[in-house]
């Protein structure tokens, strides 16, 4: 991830040396946005990757994701991708939800203080180049249909039997294979794992839409009567509209045409805006499920394959992108023997990740739950809730660190510093902001202004390189900050905030 500070890096990199038969270091099946950053790190990182896509060689312009949130933009800021991507989207400051809930984004404490709206294809594009321009390999058109992981006698690595378009069967042979290809996962499918949960709402239609009036707000939500509907800005004249009617529960495969949401979005909002000229609708229903494990032997989920939930709060995409920054930095210091422990190092991706994708389940289903209230005391419940989160900052400000990301946290070891665990914010340092430094793909050791770093004894040994920081204040607390972002060690009193 070398490069300057603004832009993504697009430098060369030198690979890792692979034994002999082995066709990469690391396999990912997915080219959405999860594995693209999870390919593109990688190869950031020197090791070789394969990217295999089911998908032909393009990039839809329809997509279901329409936001990034706090926490992802300051994951894509340490890729010197985020300047870009705001540039292509809308932000917004304040939520407002069931006419009665405002948020004021305006006051998380990032860099990136607002939801981004932008479609999904937009993030797709930098994760895309990024990833080509670091070397790596693209097999479009070519579907999984299964694995096999060498017996505990033979040398480590994981086989991916795949299958092009043309029918043509071939296998890949690698270090380690990930899944990111999506709830329907053929990886996670291949390894027999389960997929438990069940289907929160059904006969949700979506369009992408014209609008004659344009509305107050720009991000626009509520639930009225036997209806709820969202509606947010493109910001290149067309408007996601997502509806939903208790009374019209229908299959998947049942025609939905743009009366159907005019409707839906009259009941719920109040008006449908002019709506016209679609160019594309459809109808989904929503699950929520998470498989029970994010690794086998050396096989990993990410995004989609390993957790899927309802889409209020817009933390898909989000979730599967943290996902991908958390699990790429220690592949590749397993693949590269830089970590002590290195299985040990790959499990706490599971016990890291598994928890947050259980809280985004809880979180995005009690939206969506008070969105479906229908009952009079069900309507009050929601009120009330609304009131408290309004009038009450510290739970606002948790539910907005929950939805943006930027209140999430990993477990700590007993007697732990209170800020291992931690996401550290984008600091002032002595030699540049935080996540300009994290581009190198390092981990970050901060120390007190002209004194030598401090050495993390009391912590394991960082599993990569380490970039020796000081504080461009008279801070005293020494921080080793991971790849990704987030504290590993520190030691003496004061805040980061």
């Amino acid at each position: 991830m070398h490069g300057k500070p603004s832009t993504a890096s697009t430098a060369s990199v030198e690979h890792t040396d692979r034994p002999a038969g082995f066709d990469a270091d690391v396999i990912v099946v997915g080219a959405g946005p999860t594995g693209l950053l999870l390919a593109g790190d990688l190869a950031c990182a020197g090791l070789s990757v394969t990217l295999v896509e089911r998908r032909p060689d393009e990039i839809s312009n329809i997509t279901r994701a329409f936001g990034v949130h706090a926490r992802t933009l300051e994951l894509l800021d340490a890729r010197g991708l985020a300047d870009e991507l705001v540039t292509r989207g809308t932000p917004i400051t304040g939520l407002r939800l069931f006419r009665r809930l405002s948020l004021d984004l305006g006051t998380l404490p990032s860099r990136f203080p607002f939801l981004l709206i932008t479609p999904q294809y937009e993030v797709e594009k930098l994760l895309e180049r990024r990833a080509r321009s670091a070397g790596v390999v693209f097999r479009h058109g070519t579907e999984l249909t299964g694995l096999r992981q060498s017996p505990a006698h033979a040398p480590a690595s994981v086989t991916a039997e795949l299958r092009g378009a043309d029918g043509t069967r071939a296998t890949l042979r690698a270090r380690y294979l990930v899944g990111a290809d999506g709830v329907r996962s053929g990886v996670r499918t291949a390894l027999g794992l389960p997929f438990p949960g069940a289907s929160v709402i059904r006969s949700i239609v979506l369009a992408d839409v014209r609008l004659t009036e344009e509305p107050a707000d720009l991000l626009t939500v509520n639930g009225a009567g036997d209806t709820f509907a969202f509606m947010a800005p493109f910001g290149d004249g067309w408007y996601r509209v997502m509806g939903w009617n208790r009374t019209r529960q229908v299959p998947d495969s049942e025609p939905v045409g743009l009366d159907e949401v005019r409707e839906i979005a009259r009941q719920a909002l109040g008006s449908d805006f002019g709506m016209h000229d679609a160019r594309w609708i459809s109808r989904f229903h929503s699950d929520e499920r998470q498989a029970p494990a994010y690794r086998v032997g050396r096989v990993f989920l990410a995004g989609d394959a390993a957790h899927v939930h309802s889409p209020a709060g817009g933390q898909g995409m989000n979730t599967g992108l943290q996902d991908a920054a958390n699990l790429s930095w220690k592949l590749a210091s397993a693949v590269k023997g830089l970590a002590p422990d290195p299985e040990a190092l790959l499990d706490s991706y599971q016990s890291e990740r598994h928890p947050v994708g259980a809280m985004v389940l809880r979180s995005s289903g009690a939206i969506v739950r008070l969105a479906m209230a229908h009952t009079p005391l069900q309507r009050a419940a929601r009120s009330l809730a609304a009131r408290l989160l309004g009038g009450v900052r510290p739970a606002a400000r948790k539910a907005m660190g929950v939805i943006s990301g930027i209140g999430i946290s990993y477990g700590a070891p007993r007697r732990a510093h209170p800020l291992t665990g931690r996401r550290a914010p984008d600091l002032r340092l002595a030699e540049g902001r935080l996540y300009e430094l994290l581009r190198k793909g390092d981990f970050v050791l901060i120390g007190p202004a002209g004194e030598a770093a401090p050495t993390p004894a009391a912590a394991p040994a960082a599993p990569g390189r380490v970039i020796r920081a000081h504080w461009a204040t008279g801070r005293r607390t020494a921080l080793l900050v991971r790849p990704d972002g987030y504290i590993a060690w520190a030691a003496g009193r004061g805040t980061i905030a």
